[in-house]
């Protein structure tokens, strides 16, 4: 490799570091072209590369990307993996990978701009792909607005039978139409003073009657005819006397 195709492979590399969601480097050794091969393939479902360069060429690469955290990780014999798409199912790939061969031991990795430990990878390799969190997600936010869009649903049913009902009741007499019943309401008030009045008027009559009455009886009583005075029946029987 010249002078010109390393400078263009520290470029692309560089590129490839900024466009990166996460790195993850691995220890390549033991690992067969056809493996390599197999394994690019799985990454690619993940929007995911897998690159095999000196580390001298990376090590300028993560200078020219201002990513000094990533040359820690260039000790010894290192592929990294560089992950624009799900990181998940990326670290998912190297772990069975990893699993079933031995090989590509995670040496450490980054994920936007910060370092990651060979557990924190591990951790990664188990969690859901990022199209089963969107699935769950998207349960999640769906549930609460079907129980709503059900609880409207038969909110609506019940106002719809009521009204049903109601004009059943309507269509059969039970219950009048229009605002007839409203109407009525007032002729009741107006016959009520109607009746007030009439039990008003007997009891006023009553009234006059016993009225007289009770003067009457508080009225003094009189006699018409006057007491004698006292010694008349003395003197008459004396004038007889004297005639005789």
């Amino acid at each position: 490799m010249n002078r010109e195709q390393k400078a263009a492979a520290v470029a692309e590399i560089a590129d490839q570091i900024k466009e990166s969601e996460a790195i993850f480097a691995v220890d390549y050794r033991g690992i067969t072209v056809a493996q390599a091969a197999e394994l690019r393939g799985k990454l690619r479902e993940a929007d995911a590369t897998l690159r095999i360069v000196k580390n001298t060429l990376t090590e300028r690469a993560a200078d020219e990307a201002e990513v000094e955290e990533l040359k820690a990780l260039l000790a010894g014999p290192t592929a990294l993996t560089f992950v624009r798409g799900d990181a998940a199912s990326a670290a998912k790939a190297i772990s069975a990978f990893n699993k079933e061969t031995e090989l590509l031991a995670f040496k450490g990795g980054l994920m936007n701009g910060e370092s990651l430990e060979v557990s924190q990878i591990q951790a990664i390799a188990k969690l859901p792909s990022r199209d089963v969190l969107y699935g769950q997600l998207v349960g999640i936010v769906a549930a609460p607005l079907t129980g709503l869009a059900r609880g409207l649903g038969g909110l609506l049913g019940g106002l719809a039978v009521a009204l049903g009902q109601v004009n059943e009741k309507k269509a059969s007499g039970e219950l009048p139409a229009g605002e007839a019943p409203a109407a009525a309401e007032p002729a009741a008030e107006a016959e009520a003073p109607a009746e007030a009045e009439a039990t008003e008027a007997p009891e006023a009559e009553a009234e006059a009657t016993e009225a007289p009455e009770a003067e009457a009886a508080d009225a003094p009583e009189t006699t018409d005819t006057p007491e004698s005075p006292e010694g008349s029946d003395d003197e008459t029987t004396d004038q007889a006397d004297a005639s005789a």
